[in-house]
């Protein structure tokens, strides 16, 4: 389905860096960034975790390294990972350069927590030297203490202030492969800080709400949050801080995504909340739709209907659709028309089955009009 016009959103223009061989900012697709929470000392742990990010659509994978145990698994984590890696390092500058040297794509530093400019341009040199990016993270939570008393508490302009500072450091040693955040655990707060910041610089931004709670309270935070940046086309990279598996802070993020019409991943599922009308359990049927389907990663969509009041109308607008009928009967559309009808039993595999059948068209369509074009070039 084509975008309207009223929905377009003109992204914010900003230069493009690279974390590791995925672009950031200049156009390139908003990524989907997550944080593993094993000790990342244990490899295997780390590296299971990153696989089912990975499964779920992670673009990015930050792996924080608080000691050399963790530092000395990380070449392993990276060597197995097949997304870009970052390492979150906080004050220890030597942690950077470990990191760096182990394969790191991103380094997560504040460059002004390390202390001396002599440690920072060692810091340069060691990313430089490694292809490595560098975030900048400013966080509402741990301002510097001249900010705090500079504006008596955080306020965006504390925020958007301290990463210009930061920026300076990277920039007085000639690096600019950096993206910056400014987050907090308060909407308003962090939504204005990057609206200053996205006029203040060029660079990518990577937007989230830190800390932003549960599954349910962090998601909807974060939805507002990130959202309303988003719609304002300011972003290029997202994390949804949810106290949940990291894999539900990706499914979340193409969610969002999703539902601005900036990326698609997956089924997008269009359900009622279910009434007396219903022709069968609408809200049971959609939570075993959602997780018989979480291994779908082709785009595209599926209406499920309790009745006819509304279901037909949706299911025009969808690949698949089913509408709740009488006598456990149910209608089925297919590409927005009639086809036929399913009984209660079984009705769930047989949708399962439609939208895998449905998937694998798509991927051929697509992959006949790459060597298409292969071919023409």
């Amino acid at each position: 389905m084509s975008i309207r016009p009223w929905r377009d959103i003109a992204r914010r223009e900003s230069r493009q860096i690279m974390v590791g061989k995925v672009p950031v900012g200049g156009g390139a697709p908003v990524t989907v960034q997550t944080m593993t929470n094993t000790p990342t000392s244990d490899a295997k742990a780390t590296i299971d975790q990153i696989r089912r990010c990975e499964e779920a659509g992670a673009d990015i994978i930050r792996v924080s390294c608080p000691d050399v145990e963790s530092t000395t698994a990380f070449r392993e984590i990276v060597r197995a990972a097949k997304v870009p890696i970052v390492a979150d390092i906080h004050f220890h500058y030597k942690r950077a350069l470990e990191a760096a040297d182990a394969g790191a794509a991103c380094l997560r530093i504040n460059p002004g927590n390390i202390g001396s400019d002599d440690r920072v341009a060692e810091v340069v040199r060691a990313a430089k030297a490694n292809g490595c990016a560098i975030r900048i993270g400013v966080n509402a939570g741990s301002l510097e203490k001249d900010l705090l008393e500079k504006y008596g508490e955080p306020c965006p302009e504390a925020l958007v202030e301290s990463a210009l500072d930061h920026i300076k450091l990277l920039q007085d040693h000639d690096f600019h492969d950096y993206k910056v955040a400014v987050k907090a655990s308060d909407v308003f707060l962090a939504v204005a800080a990057y609206m200053q910041l996205a006029e203040a610089v060029d660079c990518p931004l990577h937007l989230g709400i830190t800390e932003a709670g549960g599954l349910i309270g962090g998601t909807v935070k974060s939805a507002i949050g990130i959202g309303n940046l988003l719609w304002a086309g300011i972003g290029d990279t997202i994390r949804v801080s949810l106290s949940a598996e990291p894999e539900e802070e990706v499914r979340v993020g193409y969610e969002i995504l999703k539902s601005l019409g900036i990326r698609t991943r997956g089924v997008r599922v269009v359900s009622c909340p279910s009434c007396a009308r219903q022709g069968f359990d609408v809200i049971r049927t959609v939570e075993k739709l959602e997780e018989r389907l979480k291994h779908i990663s082709t785009p595209m969509s599926l209406s499920v209907l309790g009745c006819v009041v509304n279901g037909p109308g949706e299911a025009r607008e969808t690949d698949i659709g089913i509408t709740g009928g009488g006598n456990g009967r149910h209608m089925v559309y297919l590409s927005g028309v009639t086809d036929h009808h399913v009984e209660d039993a079984g009705m769930i595999e047989h949708i399962v089955k439609l939208v895998e059948a449905k998937a694998a068209e798509i991927e051929a369509a697509n992959a006949a009009a790459e060597a298409a074009a292969e071919a023409a070039e």
